[in-house]
């Protein structure tokens, strides 16, 4: 049986899902692309083709083998874009979370289900119709689980509210345990400035006891004074909107010491180190294209303390 193990954001990595950006398929159309940093690359020619993004994936997989974590990969389903494995399913302490995605990515889940058939049956929840949850809006953190979503009006409205209310009350019922705190997120279909697709798209715990946050991505303010409060204004990186767009929030922990970031991230990477973290860097300017980064297209399995 596969062994599930995470409670938080940082602990010493020692398994994960990658995805895979073999056999996207064609450039999607603006009616198909369900993110505006999509579509403005749609617009523009720009969108990313396959070679580049496996170029990407394979250098995050040469990280992880100098780790030595195991790293498990989707199969392939041809003409399907598998990158951002983040959103199709997560763990909770010793339990997977089979997520209810967007209907244009459901097929996606198929494609790991030869690991899901390696986890112990009562080890795996899924949800019902009515629950939307997708993974990068969920971060657990040391017996609290922080969360991105959308009220009501704002869940019907956006095509990038990925996440409800009915969401975040499934999440408080099957995980008594947890203190579950939910965060209201802004969303736009069309500006990618004015859009945080999900929660690690504004905000993201590292180290022990410090988070990188964009304050304008939430709602309500009183949601960034709480995370103010929680760790302490003077341990929170603060990034701009530009920074916000190019998703600099949205690195990945492999230990509390050693964090994986994207190359062009000049200021996060340089604060980052004089923090006292080691930052790996990696090429990932092309899959931040569509919207998702390093977190993204990372589904860990196992942390362990």
């Amino acid at each position: 049986m596969l062994e599930l193990h995470v409670v938080n954001e940082t602990d010493r990595l020692e398994a994960v899902v990658l995805g895979i950006a073999d056999s996207p398929g064609p450039v999607p159309t603006l009616a198909e692309a369900y993110d505006p940093k999509s579509k403005e690359f749609i617009r523009r020619g720009e969108y990313p083709v396959e070679k580049d993004m496996v170029a990407e994936m394979d250098a995050l997989a040469a990280v992880f083998d100098k780790y030595d974590i195991k790293v498990y990969r989707p199969e392939i389903l041809t003409d399907v874009n598998q990158i951002f494995t983040r959103d199709i399913a997560f763990v909770v302490g010793d339990t997977l979370v089979v997520a209810n995605v967007v209907k244009d990515r459901a097929g996606e889940t198929a494609a790991i289900s030869h690991l899901i058939a390696e986890i112990a049956p009562d080890k795996i929840v899924e949800m019902p119709d009515d629950v939307r949850v997708e993974g990068g809006d969920v971060m657990p953190w040391n017996g609290n689980i922080f969360m991105g979503y959308s009220e009501q009006e704002d869940f019907e409205k956006y095509l990038v509210a990925r996440t409800n209310r009915s969401g975040v009350e499934f999440l408080k019922s099957r995980f008594p345990e947890w203190e579950v705190y939910a965060f209201e997120l802004v969303k736009s279909d069309d500006d990618p400035r004015y859009n945080a697709l999900h929660l690690d798209c504004c905000f993201q715990p590292i180290g022990r006891d410090r988070a990188i946050i964009f304050p304008e991505g939430f709602k309500n303010a009183a949601d960034v004074d709480f995370l103010r409060n929680f760790f302490g204004p003077d341990r929170l990186i603060e990034i701009t909107r530009e920074e916000m767009y190019q998703m600099s929030s949205n690195v990945f922990s492999i230990s509390p010491d050693v964090i994986v970031s994207e190359r062009g991230f000049t200021r996060l990477n340089s604060e980052l180190r004089k923090l006292g973290f080691t930052v790996e860097e990696v090429p990932y300017s092309e899959i931040g294209k569509q919207e998702g980064l390093l977190r993204c297209s990372t589904l860990p399995l196992r942390r362990k303390a």
